[in-house]
């Protein structure tokens, strides 16, 4: 169900600072994140935002080995929002009051708003997928992965229109679980399947991950069934041009970057937390900004 936020309102009663001035006071509202492994790609995003529109919110981001403390703070605190990464994502779910159906579909949880005490938790990722995605209409899709991030893209395809829907995972189990859940077919391997919209939900390709720690990786899915694609979708984000989206560009196939997910579902945060939506041109430049080394 969804809570009695409304994200169109902004919060004007807080004292701003001066457009491009990021300052702090007394009146400054504070928004976090959770995560295992945080970095500074969501800290840099939001507050570059803050300053750039002149808003009087801080970010910042944690980590914590006592969720159910850390959620208590957020009440507690009146810490008005806070992203939620892996491995929090599904065991949030209990400890909020209210829970939008971006999250309900799909069980997990990556944005927690705070109303008053009241926390509703939001999935920013399916509502990041799904406004990147062409018209489903009349077309297939082929997801590699069965994680969280699958599901976000799952009920992101299934809400953009997509009817036909294939997950290849190697893990029987919970591949055949999201298939179920959204009846979809399951396969053990991409193999030789083909599909108009190609979604890479796995780590294949990110910097540093197992699966993508040399120089020159495979790409998520075979030559063959890129060539053969409409779209193709990298969740990965670090770096933004995977081996997947550099085969695909070789070949002229649309191409939809997990950077640009990754700043989408933060914009869409951005705006649940402080009932501004950042125009595209804000976007791009907090974007840059976050990769910034």
């Amino acid at each position: 169900m969804s809570g009695p936020h409304d994200p169109s309102r902004p919060h004007a009663a807080l004292p701003a600072a001066d457009p491009g001035v990021h300052r702090l006071d007394r009146h400054t509202r504070l928004c976090m994140s959770l995560a295992a492994r945080p970095s500074d790609v969501g800290t840099r995003f939001h507050n570059f935002l803050y300053a750039e529109l002149g808003l009087n919110f801080v970010y910042k981001a944690f980590t914590t080995g006592d969720l159910a403390g850390a959620v208590t703070g957020i009440r507690a605190l009146g810490i008005r929002g806070c992203g939620v990464s892996m491995p929090y994502k599904q065991d949030v779910l209990p400890m909020l009051d209210a829970v939008d159906a971006s999250a309900a579909a799909i069980g997990a949880v990556n944005t927690i708003v705070n109303d008053g005490g009241r926390l509703t938790g939001y999935n920013t990722d399916v509502i990041a997928v799904q406004s990147l995605l062409p018209d489903g209409a009349g077309r297939s899709a082929l997801v590699a992965g069965s994680g969280g991030m699958a599901s976000a893209v799952v009920a992101a395809l299934r809400r953009a229109g997509f009817d036909d829907v294939v997950i290849a995972a190697r893990n029987e189990e919970t591949g055949r679980a999201l298939a179920g859940r959204f009846s979809a077919r399951w396969i053990p391997e991409c193999g030789g399947h083909r599909a108009d919209v190609l979604v890479n939900a796995t780590p294949i390709g990110m910097a540093g991950a197992a699966d993508g720690a040399t120089a020159t990786p495979d790409p998520a899915f075979p030559r063959a069934a890129v060539s053969g694609a409409h779209t193709v979708v990298d969740v990965v984000a670090l770096p933004p041009r995977t081996p997947l989206i550099a085969l695909a560009e070789r070949l002229g196939v649309g191409t939809v970057t997990g950077d640009a997910v990754m700043a989408l579902q933060a914009a869409e945060q951005f705006r649940l937390y402080t009932g501004i939506r950042p125009d595209e041109e804000q976007v791009r430049r907090a974007r840059e900004y976050s990769r910034r080394t």
